[in-house]
């Protein structure tokens, strides 16, 4: 899958009937704990992940000068039950952290009208979406679901399940070893993830 299909770019939502004004922005979580304390599952493997990572200090530098220089905040939509979002959501909170970006996240389906804004291929709701703008609120570009680099690896992974048939035994110790082998490949999806952020924030102030 492209960069240009995954992370789609579109027109500033905010200069047409965008639900997302400022009033809005203002009243999402602003914390990973906030997130963790709202949350009915998961939170071990979200806090296993955001345990795991930090972004490489020449991505921190980067982005804090994106966000010193324009006011670079962002928008994360999730929900507790989607493994991109354990994956996705914490790296974008650890981000934000490390160069002081401001932060807002929403459940995704509390959150409907915010989410019928970024539908992938303008049909699915896929999350974690991530959202940029800058300090104007005018919209930056948004990043869907997973890395490239992740939609390619998960590509090989899909083959350790295929033939199972669920509640086998066979199935759970193919579930076992997928769930292994995304655990050895996250901390590359969180770089990249980064990065991808990184190359929106290089395209819109190109």
């Amino acid at each position: 899958m492209t960069a240009a299909s995954t992370h789609t770019r579109k027109a500033n939502p905010l200069t047409g009937n965008s639900v997302v004004t400022a009033e809005r922005y203002a009243t999402g979580m602003t914390t990973f704990g906030s997130w963790m304390d709202s949350i009915e599952k998961n939170s071990q493997l979200f806090q296993r992940h955001y345990d795991e990572f930090t972004p490489e200090s020449n991505d921190t530098e980067i982005l804090k000068e994106y966000v010193d220089k324009h006011g670079v905040k962002a928008l994360v939509l999730g929900t507790d039950w989607c493994p991109d979002v354990w994956r996705g959501l914490p790296v974008a909170c650890r981000v934000a952290e490390a160069c002081g970006m401001e932060l807002r996240i929403f459940e995704r389906d509390a959150n409907s009208d915010i989410m019928a804004e970024f539908l992938k291929d303008g049909e699915f709701e896929s999350v974690p979406t991530i959202v940029l703008y800058d300090r104007d609120d005018n919209y930056l570009g948004h990043w869907i679901e997973r890395a490239d680099q992740a939609n390619a690896e998960m590509v090989g992974l899909g083959n350790i399940m295929h033939g199972k048939e669920r509640g086998t035994p066979e199935w759970d110790e193919a579930r076992t070893e997928y769930l292994t082998e995304t655990w050895n490949l996250a901390e590359g999806w969180r770089q990249a993830q980064v990065k991808e952020l990184i190359a929106l924030l290089e395209e819109a102030f190109a």
